[in-house]
């Protein structure tokens, strides 16, 4: 039976460093690899309700590892594709998330994600 796995993905973590002279936050930008997640395409419905809500058209939904501590909100993501092509993409919206222990497989949030550069 072939088993359903994960790639490593790159998540840009933010950090607030201080303010400017408009006293508008200034952030500085460290990459943090997450392993053993699932990139999927969205379902029509997923594409269509994402275009009426956030005005985005949704190119991949993350499925994120259960255990991850990390924000995934409104953040950038890279990984290389099978092609050896890297793809980066902002998620947006807030991860859909289960409850670990009642959720079966190694993913319990997902989020959704547009491409872009």
């Amino acid at each position: 039976m072939a088993r359903i796995k994960g790639i490593s993905v790159t998540l840009q973590k933010e950090t607030l460093t201080g303010y400017d002279a408009f006293n508008n936050p200034i952030y500085s930008y460290a990459p943090v690899t997450v392993d053993n997640v699932l990139v999927a395409e969205p379902s029509s419905d997923d594409v269509t309700s994402a275009l009426s809500l956030y005005g985005k058209k949704i190119s991949y939904t993350l499925g994120i590892p259960k255990g991850d501590t990390n924000d995934w909100t409104d953040k950038e993501v890279s990984w290389t594709d099978a092609a050896g092509n890297t793809v980066k993409c902002r998620t947006f919206g807030f991860p859909v998330m289960g409850i670990e222990a009642n959720v079966p497989g190694p993913w319990h949030k997902k989020i959704k994600c547009e491409v872009y550069g």
